[in-house]
């Protein structure tokens, strides 16, 4: 069985419960593949990252498995403002946020409901430069665990959606997203739009950022912010200290 996202923003959760840990989010129109099937409860596996989770039954539309194919072969389209609608002629309007999905809405096999969009939208590969003016979109976003939009972001969330909207592929966890690219020995190598990663006390890669001009840094945390970075880590002039211990940057792109 597949699904697709028909609604602004569907909690994607560790466990079938209300309860249980949010560790992401499916925005309007990202589709999936549905691996098993409770009273209310289905476990799902997002097409564009892998990501597995636990999401409401009663939150998303089933849909074929040619429909999936096809959405998953098709050019990506993206809502490239922070928040516009989707419309149908029943006169509903539903709020999208910045990176939800318009392809399906080409379908009408898949858009039963006659949605449609008259904003902004985004497509294609885009130049490595214009990434910052994508995360700039972010800034002051508050940090959210599990989150990936201007509303609640986490760092990974964060980044990986910056890269989506240029047309670029980021797995979902910073951790995951540390196993991409090539690895960058010293700061001074890195460009605009590259990725710091950081980890803990134990070695885990925990935090994710992307680097600026003149070894500033931009990521989640608390909300989405700009601050330095050194060959230490990142340092919050807030707190005058530093928050976070590098371990390594990767060029993705």
């Amino acid at each position: 069985m597949f699904g697709i996202c028909n609604l602004a923003i569907i909690p994607l959760r560790a466990e079938a419960s209300d309860k249980s840990e949010i560790v992401s989010q499916i925005l309007f129109g990202e589709h999936f593949e549905i691996l098993e099937q409770l009273k209310q409860w289905s476990r799902i596996k997002m097409q564009y990252d892998d990501y597995e989770g636990w999401i409401d039954t009663k939150q998303f539309q089933e849909i074929t498995e040619s429909n999936f194919k096809q959405l998953s072969t098709d050019a990506i389209i993206l809502n490239a403002d922070l928040i516009e609608y989707i419309t149908a002629p029943s006169n509903l309007l539903i709020p999208i946020p910045l990176g939800s999905s318009l392809s399906f809405l080409n379908y009408s096999e898949i858009n039963t409901a006659n949605f449609d969009f008259e904003g902004t939208k985004t497509s294609g590969i885009k130049p490595k430069n214009l990434l910052l003016n994508s995360a700039f979109m972010y800034l002051n976003a508050p940090y959210l665990w599990g989150g990936k939009t201007p509303f609640g972001i986490d760092c990974s969330g964060f980044t990986q959606m910056v890269y989506k909207l240029n047309g670029y592929k980021l797995l979902r966890d910073a951790s995951q997203q540390a196993t991409q690219g090539e690895s960058l020995s010293f700061i001074e190598e890195s460009e605009p739009g590259d990725l710091a990663f950081f980890d803990n006390e134990e070695g885990s890669i925990i935090h994710v950022g992307i680097i600026m001009e003149n070894n500033y840094i931009i990521h989640a945390s608390g909300k989405v912010r700009i601050d330095r970075l050194d060959h230490l880590g990142i340092y919050n002039s807030d707190s005058n200290k530093h928050t976070h211990k590098l371990r390594v940057i990767k060029k993705i792109i």
